[in-house]
């Protein structure tokens, strides 16, 4: 299936940022966007919840200037997140004002609900929905969602425990529609092997918080920095679900990172304008941020991304190139088509 004009026609690189709790905000959003990568934010990083609506009228207004001063390199499309988890309340609200501002693309967490699909259908807009499984994978389209986000293991926040591999190959047995993949990809090389698993589009988060443009701490800035995959501890402890933290961050806290209790699931909440002690002093990563070595503005982040990509791509044509199979020259054709899609955007 060709993706939406929305997931295609504006992209540099075929990459939605993940939204990040508390990290990513207008200006991330904003730099994400002009660089040529789908920005996207979870709407209760918006406090208070009247903020939102301020968030969106910015963000349109800033990208539709950028579109008149630079018309041939149109932005990409934003995204928000909506957590639909009973126990975020102010999901009606936000998703309101999501309508009302025509949001184009919507990614939901926690939960799939027919009446938030239909709400965003209602304007055109689409709904992409992360998921850890195949189960859960088969219920968001039968809620209506448009497209998937398979969040495997090694990826930042809330993160699965399944091998990319799997979850994408069983996920396209059924499935011919849009699929980001997440987990652990920083890299343009990563990038490319994502759409080679099966999936259509990179999923990417972590590699964004050693950013000026990121809303977080200087020290979790340098953590990430400093920090590399072995760092990673996964847990449920501070949120009831599971997800991926840097450990450093557990440590300073005065926690074991290798010796954590579990957490009960129930005491999950979203919404609340306190600020959960996760992520605000027990900091989400993915384990891919090896490859951060410095706080760069985000616009570097994606350029290095594209020239890993490109070279990472043209190696892999070369190659294929250097074994040729004579069964399967139409099938080398496509796929070399379809590589040198994403070229010069």
């Amino acid at each position: 299936m060709t993706l939406p004009p929305i997931l295609r026609d504006r992209l540099r690189l075929p990459v939605v940022a993940s939204p990040m709790f508390l990290v990513s905000g207008p200006e991330l959003v904003l730099a994400q966007c002009r660089s040529g990568i789908v920005g996207s934010f979870p709407t209760l990083n918006a406090r208070p919840a009247s903020m939102l609506g301020d968030w969106l009228d910015r963000i349109r207004e800033e990208l539709a200037d950028h579109d008149a001063r630079e018309p041939e390199r149109p932005a990409a499309p934003f995204a928000v997140n909506l957590i639909v988890h009973r126990t975020n309340d102010r999901l009606d609200a936000d998703l309101a004002t999501v309508v009302e501002h025509r949001v184009p693309i919507v990614i939901t967490s926690l939960g799939a609900r027919t009446e938030v699909v239909d709400a965003v259908h209602s304007y055109g807009g689409i709904v992409l929905h992360d998921v850890i499984d195949d189960i859960f994978a088969r219920k968001a389209i039968e809620k209506g969602a448009d497209g998937l986000i398979a969040v495997a293991a090694g990826a930042g926040g809330h993160a699965g425990r399944l091998s990319p591999f799997a979850l994408v190959q069983e996920i396209r047995t059924w499935f011919e529609g849009p699929l980001a993949l997440s987990g652990s990809i920083a890299h343009g090389r990563s990038i490319l092997a994502a759409q080679a698993a099966g999936a259509d589009l990179a999923y990417v988060g972590s590699a964004f918080i050693a950013t000026t443009e990121a809303n977080a701490a200087d020290g979790y800035k340098q953590m990430i920095v400093d920090s590399s995959a072995t760092d990673i501890v996964y847990s449920d402890l501070f949120t009831g679900v599971h997800g991926n933290y840097l450990g450093g961050s557990i440590s300073a806290a005065g926690l074991d990172p290798r010796n954590l209790p579990t957490s009960d699931p129930s005491a999950m909440s979203f919404g609340s304008d306190r600020k959960p002690k996760a992520w605000r002093d027990i900091w989400g990563s993915g384990q891919g941020i090896g490859v951060v070595d410095e706080v760069r503005p985000t616009a570097a982040v994606i350029e290095r991304m594209a020239t890993e990509y490109d070279r990472a791509r043209s190696a892999l044509v070369a190659s294929r190139a250097r074994h040729p199979d004579p069964e399967s020259t139409a099938t080398q054709s496509s796929s070399r088509a379809q590589l040198s899609g994403w070229r010069s955007r």
